[in-house]
């Protein structure tokens, strides 16, 4: 696999067959022979994140495509470290805020939702794991950044009302509003409620998943 930057575009090329539906995964817009991920011209960081990209974004590749173990657990500790010492707003969703409360499950990457304010500061504290810089979107948050600690670490900042739309999620304002704290490894984390994480998985038809929830005597169970 090769990379290319034309001025805020970060580009893969060759990239091997086995790896082409995890590069999906991770929405990178395949155009003119090659995937790209595009960003505005003012971000922080855009070198250091390209420096970042070509050494951590093949081993991130086959993380999400099953061909490498994702250590999660090293890469949470390492977050609750960084943003918790800097006094950072932040709490976990996706599948990792089931894995810390004990479902047997292993998550492929830690999901943040991050305030407002924090969200570029975020970028700054995983400056060495940097691989998109956090930039300004129009989606259902104002801003998204993604490093790589080992495993992969996305956050959104500023979640607002359209996240819970059209039905209500595990990272949206409602989630929000509702979180809950659980004590892992020493760290303690805030997590959304498990009825909207079965919720979810229910409407995403993750079956194994809401087995595997409904037969966790400590969750609670809808």
């Amino acid at each position: 696999m090769r990379y290319r930057r034309h001025d805020t575009e970060f580009r893969l090329l060759d990239v091997p067959d086995e790896l082409v539906p995890a590069v999906r995964k991770a929405a990178f817009t395949e155009a003119h022979g090659h995937w790209s991920r595009s960003f505005p011209a003012e971000v922080a960081h855009l070198d250091v994140a390209w420096a970042n990209f070509q050494r951590l974004m093949e081993p991130a590749l086959r993380q999400i495509a099953g061909l490498e173990p994702v250590p999660w657990q090293e890469a949470l500790s390492e977050v609750c470290r960084r943003l918790d010492g800097a006094g950072v707003d932040w709490w976990l969703t996706g599948s990792a805020a089931l894995a810390v409360r004990g479902l047997p499950i292993s998550p492929v990457d830690l999901d943040l939702v991050v305030a407002d304010a924090d969200a570029r500061r975020v970028g700054d504290l995983l400056l060495d794991g940097l691989i998109e810089p956090v930039a300004r979107v129009d989606w259902f948050c104002r801003w998204f950044g993604r490093a790589v600690l080992g495993a992969r670490v996305e956050w959104a900042g500023g979640v607002g009302p359209g996240a819970d739309q059209p039905e209500i999620t595990d990272f949206g304002p409602v989630a929000a509003g509702r979180l809950e704290v659980v004590r892992w490894e020493g760290h303690e984390i805030r997590v959304p409620p498990v009825e909207l994480q079965r919720a979810v998985s229910v409407r995403r038809g993750l079956v194994e998943r809401v087995r595997l929830i409904d037969r966790q005597p400590r969750m609670t169970r809808p």
